[in-house]
C-alpha cells in the first residue's frame, strides 16, 4: 500500500487558514446567534413558542444527521469540492432564512442551512491538519479551536446587537459577506485532492440518521416536555436506541459501512473521542449557563451580557496561542490539559460563590480563568486525537470527533438546564415555606404580602433567589465532575517522535 504523506504543501497557507477559519466561524456562530433573536422572529413569523423552538431544533438535528456523512462525501467528491459546495450552500440558505415570511419556510431553510453547514467544521479540521506538518499540528489545532470555541461566545451578543439595532433578518444575512470571502479564499488556496469513488451505504445512513435525530430531539425537547412523562420523549428514546443498535449490527456484518467505527480502535482517537464528549457535557454547559444567569437573574441586556462574557473568549485565545507553541516544542500534551481542567474547576468553584447580585469583576475574573482552561484543554485533545491516525482517515475521523462533541454538548446543556428548572421549583417551595410576616421585617414595604403588588414582588424575589441557588448547585456539580475527568488523561498514549511518521492503515475488518 502506498504511503500517505503526513501533509501536503500549500502555495498560499495564510489565505487557506483565513478562508477555512471564516467558514468555521460562520457555521459555529450560527448555531447560537439565532437564540436571542427568537422572540422577535416568533412575532414576525406569527409562530407559537413551541413552533419557534423548531427554528433552533431543526438546525441542530439537521447538522447532527449530516455530520457523519462528511467522510464519505469528501472521499467521493474531494474535500475542496465539498468545502466549496458547503460554503456556497450555507450562504444561500442563510439568505433564504433572512427572507423567510412564515414559520414553515424558516424551519425548512434552517434544515437546509444545517445540512450544508455540517461538513464545515470537520472538513476545516482535517484540511488544517493536512496543510501543516505533524510537529505543527498543535498550532493548527489552536487556530481551528479559536473558531470552534470563540464562536459560541460571540454568537449571542452579536445576534442581540443585530436584532436591537437592525432586525432579526440580519442574524442570517450577516453570513453573506463572510461566506463570499470564505468561498473566494477557498477557491484560490485549497488544493484539489484525489477522489475514491465508492458506494454509498444507504442502510447504514438511515439507521444512524434515525438514531442521531431521535437522540437530538430527545435532548433538545426533553426539559420542555418534562422528559419521560411525555410520550414524545419516550418514542425518541426508543428510536434512538433502535437506530444505534441496528447500525452497530449493520457495521458488524458489512464489509464497508457508512461510518467506520474501527477508527475508534486507535487508542488515542478512541480516548480523545470519549474525552471530547466529556468536554461537551461539562464545559460547553458552562458556556450556556452564564448568559441566562446574567440576563434572567441580574437583568442585564443581551449586549451587556456579551461584553461581560467577552473576557472568556480573550482567555481562550491567549491559552490556545500559548499551548500551540508549547506543543510544537514537544511538551507532554497531558500537562496543559491537566492544568486546563484544574483552571476550569477553579472557575466553577468561583461561580458557585455567586449570588443574584454578583458584582461585575468576579464575573470577568471567572470568564478569563475559564477561558484559559478551555483553551488549554481543547487544543491538546484535538491534537492527540489524530496523532496516530493515517492521513486518509482524518476527514472521517473529524466527522466522528465533531459529532461526539456536539452530542456531548446537547447532553450537558439538557441535563444542567433540567437541574436548574427542577432545582428552582424545589428551592422556591422551601424558601416560600419559611416566609412569615415576621421574617420579612418590612411592614408596608414593597414586599408586603398584604397587597397584590407586594405579593407579586415577593414571589418574584423568591423565584430569583431560588433560581440563584439552583445555578450555584449546578456550578458545584460541574466543578466536581470536571475534576473527575482528570484520570482519563492517563489513557492517552503520547506518540512523541512517531507523530512525524504516517501511521499504518487501520484494518477495515470488524
Amino acid at each position: 500500500m502506498s504511503t500517505i504523506p503526513s501533509h501536503r504543501e500549500v502555495p498560499n497557507l495564510p489565505l487557506l487558514v483565513v478562508s477555512i477559519m471564516l467558514a468555521t466561524l460562520m457555521q459555529v456562530i450560527d448555531s447560537t446567534i439565532a437564540n436571542v433573536a427568537l422572540p422577535d422572529m416568533q412575532g414576525s413569523l406569527s409562530a407559537t413558542q413551541d413552533q419557534a423552538a423548531w427554528i433552533l431544533t431543526s438546525y441542530i438535528v439537521a447538522a447532527a444527521i449530516a455530520t457523519p456523512a462528511t467522510g464519505w462525501l469528501a472521499s467521493r467528491f474531494g474535500r475542496r469540492h465539498l468545502l466549496v459546495v458547503a460554503i456556497a450552500g450555507f450562504t444561500v440558505a442563510s439568505v433564504l432564512c433572512g427572507m423567510a415570511t412564515g414559520i414553515g419556510e424558516m424551519v425548512a431553510f434552517r434544515i437546509l442551512q444545517g445540512l450544508f453547514g455540517a461538513a464545515l467544521v470537520p472538513i476545516s479540521q482535517s484540511s488544517l491538519l493536512d496543510a501543516f506538518p505533524p510537529e505543527k499540528h498543535g498550532a493548527a489545532m489552536a487556530l481551528w479551536g479559536m473558531g470552534v470555541m470563540v464562536g459560541p461566545i460571540v454568537g449571542p451578543p452579536l445576534g442581540g446587537w443585530l436584532t436591537d439595532n437592525y432586525s432579526w433578518h440580519w442574524v442570517f444575512l450577516i453570513n453573506v459577506p463572510v461566506g463570499i470571502v470564505a468561498l473566494l479564499g477557498v477557491l484560490a488556496s485549497v488544493p484539489k485532492d484525489e477522489v475514491e469513488p465508492s458506494r454509498f451505504d444507504w442502510r447504514g445512513f438511515a439507521f444512524l440518521a434515525i438514531g442521531i435525530a431521535a437522540l437530538q430531539l430527545m435532548l433538545d425537547r426533553g426539559n420542555e416536555k418534562d422528559w419521560f412523562s411525555s410520550i414524545e420523549i419516550q418514542i425518541d428514546l426508543a428510536l434512538a436506541f433502535l437506530g444505534f443498535y441496528l447500525y452497530w449490527v449493520h457495521w458488524r456484518s458489512s464489509e464497508r459501512t457508512f461510518v467506520n467505527l474501527a477508527l475508534l480502535r486507535d487508542r488515542n482517537f478512541g480516548v480523545a473521542t470519549l474525552f471530547i464528549f466529556i468536554v461537551g457535557v461539562l464545559l460547553f454547559a458552562t458556556m450556556a449557563l452564564m448568559p441566562p444567569y446574567l440576563q434572567n437573574l441580574m437583568n442585564y441586556p443581551v449586549v451587556t451580557t456579551g461584553l461581560l462574557l467577552a473576557p472568556r473568549g480573550v482567555g481562550t485565545l491567549v491559552a490556545m496561542t500559548t499551548v500551540g507553541r508549547l506543543l510544537a516544542r514537544g511538551i507532554d500534551p497531558r500537562l496543559p490539559m491537566a492544568t486546563g481542567i484544574v483552571l476550569i474547576a477553579v472557575s466553577l468553584g468561583m461561580s458557585a460563590q455567586f449570588g443574584p447580585d454578583v458584582p461585575i469583576w468576579p464575573i470577568i475574573n471567572v470568564g478569563v480563568i475559564q477561558g484559559l482552561g478551555l483553551g488549554l484543554v481543547f487544543v491538546p485533545v484535538s491534537t492527540l486525537a489524530y496523532a496516530t491516525l493515517p492521513g486518509r482517515s482524518r476527514t472521517e475521523a473529524a466527522g466522528i470527533f465533531s459529532l461526539a462533541r456536539n452530542i456531548g454538548s446537547s447532553f450537558g446543556i439538557s441535563i444542567m438546564f433540567t437541574l436548574i428548572a427542577r432545582g428552582t421549583q424545589l428551592n422556591h417551595a422551601e424558601l416560600a415555606s419559611r416566609i412569615t410576616p415576621y421574617s420579612l421585617n418590612v411592614p408596608g414595604g414593597i414586599l408586603n404580602p398584604d397587597s397584590l403588588q407586594g405579593l407579586a414582588a415577593l414571589n418574584a424575589e423568591v423565584t430569583r433567589q431560588a433560581a440563584a441557588i439552583a445555578y450555584i448547585n449546578d456550578f458545584w456539580l460541574m466543578m466536581w465532575l470536571t475534576l473527575g475527568a482528570l484520570p482519563f488523561l492517563l489513557l492517552f498514549r503520547i506518540p512523541r517522535r512517531q507523530m512525524a511518521k504516517p501511521a499504518p492503515e487501520l484494518a477495515m475488518d470488524h
